[in-house]
């Protein structure tokens, strides 16, 4: 939390409090000042507790959502009998939980490092999962996107495999570069850009789709393995559908690609915040 706190007092335009209004739309401004985003953190092992304590408490409100859960899951409430065995498999975790905070089983564990670590992500990304984009919006991506949502087009092109960036700009000026082994074809034909984002991801399709026919190796691409030198030597236009015909497709890119953005700008800002010493 005081991460996060130190981490907020970066942000621009916070300055002793007067905040914006812009500032006070923006989802990641939320993100590094709210505190009760931050408690949502531990919704997955319930409320924050004190280990030490020694009293369990479940009100009406929280029988109240564990038989509305059961009541969701298996379409009818719970007889008395299976709230009482609700209640007490919550208590019974609940003792579980404190003890192992007591014992100290929750530090240098590496299942409730990356459990909490992508909680984390999924908080930064909760604003964008929520959001429903105007037309505007739309319209603007399926714009700036256009090849990726190109039918009827093909390309054909070399690829050449680097699992660092600077290992693919290093051998980017020879004549043949050699790449690394990776189980994917060194040569590609008569693909959609459909099919190049299904075999290597929608960045590397995206990117393919904005390039033109060229003798010389042009890169490094990422994709979902690393990084590539490409030589594009064809390439047949298709056609991009109005966005009224694929509003559904555009939307989702357009989320994927925000959530991906919010989740590293989170990152980023919070990053900012700790000091790093690797020896």
């Amino acid at each position: 939390m005081a991460a996060a706190c130190r981490a907020a007092r970066r942000c621009p335009g916070h300055h002793g409090g007067r905040v914006s209004r812009a500032l006070l739309r923006e989802p990641l401004l939320h993100f590094l000042i709210g505190g009760a985003v931050l408690y949502a953190l531990f919704a997955w092992i319930g409320t924050p507790v004190d280990p030490a304590s020694r009293t369990i408490s479940l009100s009406r409100s929280d029988q109240a959502q564990i038989a509305q859960g059961f009541a969701q899951m298996m379409g009818r409430p719970p007889t008395d009998a299976e709230l009482s065995g609700l209640i007490e498999r919550r208590v019974r975790e609940e003792v579980l939980y404190r003890e192992a905070l007591r014992l100290g089983l929750d530090r240098d564990d590496p299942a409730v490092r990356r459990r909490l670590a992508t909680k984390m992500d999924e908080i930064a990304a909760a604003s964008a999962e929520a959001e429903t984009p105007g037309d505007a919006v739309l319209e603007e991506w399926h714009k700036a996107h256009a090849g990726t949502f190109e039918t009827g087009g093909v390309v054909n092109f070399e690829q050449v495999y680097f699992a660092s960036e600077a290992a693919a700009l290093a051998a980017k000026g020879q004549a043949s570069p050699s790449g690394q082994p990776i189980s994917l074809p060194r040569t590609v034909d008569a693909k959609s850009m459909v099919e190049l984002g299904a075999i290597f991801g929608q960045q590397f399709a995206q990117e393919i789709a904005e390039r033109s026919v060229a003798r010389e190796w042009q890169g490094p691409i990422p994709s979902g393995f690393g990084w590539h030198l490409v030589r594009l030597s064809h390439r047949e236009e298709g056609s991009v559908p109005p966005l009224a015909e694929i509003r559904d497709r555009v939307e989702a890119d357009w989320r994927n690609s925000t959530i991906t953005a919010r989740r590293a700008a989170a990152y980023n800002a919070l990053r900012e915040a700790y000091r790093v010493e690797i020896e």
